[in-house]
């Protein structure tokens, strides 16, 4: 698709849009993202229903790459690959944009163990976490 500009004095605004990036899993519906540092902060707000949330890739599973971690703000989420129905390139790195649900998770001390053995330098994983079950990601270029 090509990208069309409509110039207003001093500003471009963009009539069509390009893929932000490579998709994994279903292709994600068009609509605002939510940075997932705001998502966070106003987790009541956001959490329980499917929406867009953006940040930084910081880890990927090393294992079947079945989840992958965003970082914004300072602020982090455990991206999982839906039930596991698609993967993430173990070499993913950039920023993404995933659809799914947030939600707070309280993992198990054997979960955690699991986690941490799947992360690319074997981090420690907390106790609870968020986490977003996506059906989609776009990882940009």
């Amino acid at each position: 698709m090509r990208l069309r500009s409509i110039l207003w004095p001093g500003l471009a605004l963009f009539a069509g849009l390009a893929s932000a990036g490579t998709p994994h899993g279903r292709p994600l519906p068009a609509g605002a993202t939510v940075p997932l540092a705001e998502a966070i902060a106003g987790f009541e707000a956001h959490a329980g229903r499917p929406q867009r949330f953006g940040g930084r890739i910081v880890e990927v599973c090393q294992a079947r790459g079945c989840w992958l971690v965003l970082e914004d703000g300072g602020h982090v989420a455990r991206v999982m690959a839906g039930d596991q129905d698609f993967a993430i390139p173990r070499d993913a790195a950039g920023s993404a944009v995933v659809h799914g649900v947030l939600a707070r998770r309280e993992l198990t001390p054997r979960q955690a163990r699991h986690l941490a053995a799947e992360s690319p330098a074997g981090m420690a994983v907390a106790p609870v976490e968020y986490r977003i079950t996506a059906d989609g990601i776009e990882i940009a270029p």
